[in-house]
């Protein structure tokens, strides 16, 4: 690579993660998901159900959607326009939340909103992922990726600090610190956690300007007029190629079901907390500040032990700290930990799980950030968009497994604990087998 951006550049590529984090940790993990199957639908079992069928409604159209735009990109050329419409999506559907009232009529509209600031996170991050390779030499992806990823996560820890101490009532119509929600919040209209949809979609907009200022764009390839044609005839053959690039599909495979359990830990995480440890969403709060601040502390070192080690060796150490993770939560119960039993009301299985928690946010966060370095090394540049949304499409291609082996093992053993556990075990042990096959430049 011959000239490379500035130091501006690659900060305004950073931007996109601080930008875009906190519709995954105010709206998805932590404050308007609850709410809308809490207190919008009718009741907390329909509300759980029309949620989990807007993410799988959704969920599938990203994955056909995302490698073909993913080819179109790379085809055409300029990523920006992509991912500038992809924006209007996020801002439009996060804005859209506002409109979610306690118990309103039909809840059609709501999902239609989310749904469509999701697959605006989801499609913009494929066009951004692309952009990586322009902004240094391979060796040094790894701690751009990382820095970048840790941006993310700051990001997303000071919205939710904000959110926590300013918007949103936890106790008795206060927020955290004693205080009624600014800007005049009514709480028993749901307006401290409608408000965080609109506040979402300002974030956004101010802070991916400088990505939008500063990151330089590709230049345009081909004329627009036969390129659909074109890069589908290019993605077929990619994919039909696959079975004779080992390392590359064996790497997407692997991702598929390390990604898939990380996504199922990310998700019951929270339940194991207050069914077996019986906490409340104080405790909770503290869970996800801790998480998120491991993972950008992390995410940054991980970056330099990726232009280290490898990201392949990160990946791998990652899931072998999530992995012990697992065997930790398995472990331990409010009785007792491994089998030794405790005096009542011991602080031990709080404090291992706030362990986990900072464990599952620092791991967590590095094999995302290494996952991203790793797709570089086994595609070409021209090809990279593409690699990306196949990435994405492998990604979703069995999000239900997860949860549907979770739901099997409780009811087998009748036990959350070894029920959440030992599934996620089995998926990230598949994971890291497929990736003794999976090669990089380091190797």
């Amino acid at each position: 690579m011959s000239t490379l951006p500035s130091k501006k550049s690659v900060w305004g590529w950073f931007f996109y993660d601080w930008a875009a984090q906190p519709y995954h940790t105010l709206l998805i993990t932590f404050f308007f998901a609850p709410y809308f199957t809490d207190f919008v639908a009718p009741d907390k079992e329909t509300g759980t159900a029309y949620w989990s069928l807007m993410l799988t409604v959704t969920g599938i159209s990203i994955a056909i959607a995302a490698p073909i735009l993913g080819a179109i990109s790379d085809t055409t050329g300029p990523r920006k326009p992509w991912i500038f419409l992809f924006s209007l999506f996020y801002i439009v559907g996060a804005a859209g939340l506002w409109f979610a009232l306690p118990q309103m009529e039909t809840v059609f509209w709501i999902l239609i909103s989310f749904s469509i600031g999701l697959i605006g996170v989801e499609l913009s991050q494929i066009f951004v992922n692309g952009i990586l390779p322009t902004l240094g030499e391979k060796d040094d992806l790894g701690r751009i990726s990382g820095s970048g990823w840790a941006f993310g996560y700051l990001g997303g820890f000071f919205a939710l600090i904000l959110a926590i101490l300013f918007v949103v009532v936890l106790s008795e119509g206060k927020t955290i610190i004693g205080i009624d929600p600014i800007l005049g919040l009514d709480p028993t209209l749901g307006e401290d956690k409608r408000v965080l949809g609109p506040l979402t979609a300002l974030w956004y907009f101010i802070f991916i300007l400088p990505f939008f200022f500063w990151v330089p764009d590709v230049e345009r390839r081909k004329r627009a007029v036969g390129a659909v044609g074109h890069a589908l005839q290019g993605l077929w053959h990619t994919i039909r190629s696959l079975p004779e690039r080992r390392s590359f599909a064996m790497y997407l495979g692997s991702s598929m079901f390390y990604r898939d359990a990380l996504n199922g830990l990310y998700s019951f995480g929270g339940i194991y907390a207050t069914g077996v440890l019986g906490w409340e969403i104080g405790q909770l709060g503290v869970y996800g500040i801790v998480s998120i601040a491991a993972g950008a502390l992390f995410c940054w070192l991980g970056g330099y032990l990726d232009k280290w080690m490898g990201p392949k060796f990160v990946v791998v150490l990652s899931i072998s700290i999530l992995i012990g993770v697992c065997v930790l939560i398995a472990g331990t119960g409010r009785e007792a930990v491994f089998g030794v039993e405790l005096a009542a009301g011991s602080s031990l299985p709080d404090t291992l799980f706030m362990i986990c928690g900072a464990s599952i946010g620092a791991a967590g966060g590095t094999i995302q950030a290494a996952s991203r370095t790793l797709l570089v090394h086994q595609v070409k540049d021209d090809r990279l968009t593409e690699a990306f949304g196949l990435y994405a499409l492998s990604g979703r291609a069995t999000t239900f497994i997860a949860p549907m082996l979770i739901g099997i093992c409780v009811l087998a053993t009748g036990s959350q604990r070894f029920g959440i556990s030992l599934p996620i075990i089995l998926l990230f042990g598949i994971g890291l087998i497929m990736l003794k096959w999976v090669d990089t430049s380091k190797e």
